[in-house]
């Protein structure tokens, strides 16, 4: 019987989700108020494609191409 993993491998699709998220958020978005897995995150931060940010007032997940 197969067993499941605690983490599950993100796939693209949720990436590319979370990438069109942020990108309707203006580019960034409070990291407690994305409704996205933490791996997902993880991963678009693995490819540079967003960084995470401590404003101090909270941490928020930015587009790497956002300003």
């Amino acid at each position: 019987m197969p067993t499941k993993s605690a983490h599950s491998i993100p796939t693209d699709q949720s990436s590319h989700q979370c990438l069109q998220y942020l990108r309707r958020c203006g580019g960034s978005a409070r990291l407690c108020s994305i409704n996205f897995s933490l791996s997902v995150i993880q991963t678009l931060v693995n490819q540079k494609l967003v960084k995470i940010k401590n404003t101090g007032a909270g941490f928020f997940v930015e587009l790497e191409d956002a300003k």
